[in-house]
């Protein structure tokens, strides 16, 4: 009990007092995670939406794809990435092995199967009365596409925090593309993995700690937005 009371007045007084370290950690780790999520929304939501709405040849297969993505095991996208970012590797050309940009690409990996599944979700549980209506109005493809889009924008925004909350907790696959290199690719959850193994518990559970917050701080906000939108 007193190891976490410490580890609570230590993350407090890191915050209060404005720890440079730890501030660069915090900041990074929400850029990391924050740019992973904007591109996984930018891939994940169009390819939910055509899987929810259109019908294909092939379509099943690659909603079980999705399904499985959703529970892929971090360490294996981590080792995916590396191959491909590897200097030996298909892209090793454009050196992005052990830094942020590696990070951003793991992240946006595990994170994109989770918007495409909520999406589709959400997508598929609109009223199909509302399309007809729509196409009866003389609506075009696009418009319709808007109008689907903004009835399932609430459940969308859950699909913004599970995806951001898988990747701001996630340390396997940023541990194995970044290196855990100080000032440069250190984030939170790599932070915390070395503190504990160093034997210094007090920083470790402070420093988890700060990432709890981080991910409750982003979180509440996404939240308020969807119940004064609701």
């Amino acid at each position: 009990m007193d190891l976490i009371l410490g580890g609570l007045g230590n993350a407090l007084n890191l915050l209060w007092q404005r720890d440079p370290e730890v501030m660069s950690i915090l900041w990074l780790s929400l850029l990391i995670s924050g740019s992973a999520t904007c591109l996984s929304l930018l891939l994940g939501i169009p390819l939910g939406t055509a899987l929810a709405l259109a019908r294909f040849p092939g379509r099943r297969a690659i909603i079980s794809l999705v399904n499985t993505g959703m529970g892929m095991p971090p360490v294996v996208v981590g080792l995916v990435v590396s191959i491909f970012l590897w200097r030996s590797g298909p892209l090793g050309a454009l050196r992005l092995m052990y830094t942020p940009t590696a990070m951003v690409v793991a992240q946006c990996v595990i994170a994109s199967p989770i918007i495409v599944g909520i999406t589709m979700a959400a997508m598929g549980q609109l009223d199909p009365k509302l399309r007809l209506q729509m196409l009866g109005l003389g609506a075009s493809r696009w418009q319709l596409l808007l109008v689907l889009l903004r009835e399932a924008r609430l459940p969308m925004l859950a699909a913004v925090m599970a995806g951001f909350g898988g990747v701001i907790s996630e340390v396997g696959a940023v541990m194995m593309v970044g290196g855990n290199i100080p000032g440069d690719t250190r984030v939170l959850t790599t932070a915390i993995v070395l503190e504990t193994s160093k034997g210094n518990f007090d920083t470790a559970l402070a420093l988890g700690l700060i990432l709890l917050l981080l991910a409750y701080a982003v979180n509440l906000a996404l939240t308020l937005v969807q119940q004064r939108r609701a």
